[in-house]
Formats: C-alpha cells, sequence, structure tokens
C-alpha cells in the first residue's frame, strides 16, 4: 500500500550521489523527495536542472531535495555532476523505494514522476503528480513548503 497524505512517509537506506543516506538521516527537516523516470532524458533533465536552481532556497527553508530513480549510481552520478545537484540523487535499480511509495510505471520498468513532500516530523503533507511540466514539481514544493512555514 503507497503510503499518502498524514501518513508517515516509509524510511529507506540507498545509494545516492553523496553516499549511504536514509529518509530518517533527514528529521527535523523538510524533504522533499522526487521521482522521476530516467536520468538524461528532456523532462527529467528540466526537473533536476530546476530542483538545481532552486536548491539555496529550500535550504534557507530548512528543507532537503533527494531524487530517485531507478538508473544506477554511476549514471547519477555523471547525471547530479552535469547539472550542478547539490542534493544527494538515490540509485534505486532494485526500485525497492519506487515499489514502496507505490510510483513505480505501468510496464514495472521505471518511476513514475511524483513528489512527495514530508514534514520535519516525517509525516506527507503532499503529492505532486500529474504536473504539466516536469519542472513545475520544483516550483510547486517549494511554494507547499513556504506556506506551511508562513
Amino acid at each position: 500500500m503507497p503510503p499518502n497524505i498524514g501518513e508517515q512517509a516509509p524510511d529507506f537506506e540507498a545509494e545516492s550521489t553523496l553516499g549511504k543516506i536514509r529518509l530518517s538521516d533527514y528529521k527535523g527537516k523538510f524533504v522533499v523527495l522526487y521521482f522521476y523516470p530516467k536520468s538524461f532524458t528532456p523532462g527529467c533533465t528540466r526537473e533536476i536542472q530546476r530542483f538545481s536552481e532552486l536548491y539555496e532556497e529550500f535550504k534557507k527553508l530548512n528543507a532537503e531535495v533527494i531524487g530517485v530513480s531507478a538508473d544506477s549510481i554511476t549514471t547519477q552520478k555523471r547525471f547530479a555532476e552535469k547539472y550542478n545537484a547539490k542534493f544527494p540523487v538515490v540509485a534505486d535499480k532494485e526500485k525497492k523505494i519506487i515499489e514502496t511509495y507505490g510510483v513505480l510505471n505501468e510496464k514495472g520498468t521505471s518511476a513514475q514522476r511524483v513528489t512527495f513532500i514530508i514534514d520535519p516530523e516525517g509525516k506527507i503533507i503532499q503529492i505532486l503528480k500529474n504536473l504539466k511540466k516536469a519542472e513545475e514539481h520544483a516550483d510547486k514544493a517549494l511554494e507547499i513548503i513556504k506556506n506551511k512555514k508562513s
């Protein structure tokens, strides 16, 4: 059963571009956990670029961004480096996190484009999906956190 708004976000441990991370490492911060289909594709490229552009603003709001796809750690490192992503980008080759969050695509090959916004207590406060543009995920997530902080 995928998690819903108001529920605790499932913890995970994973290999990322910044080494091993756990979601629970970020308790006390807002977390923008965004899933995307495939590194280096047009939509996913615009999305990581926008999250990178807004990253300092997220940090000012005590928020961390974590990107997740089924790509390998080698691919994730190249992707994060090319687009200057200072946040962890997770390699979920086995699709364990993708399945836990219920965002596996119909073919079972990759993640859908879905963003979970998690509050400092670890509860899911918003789930973004079906947005027209991939990069809107970053802007909407920032707006939601700003509204929660005010």
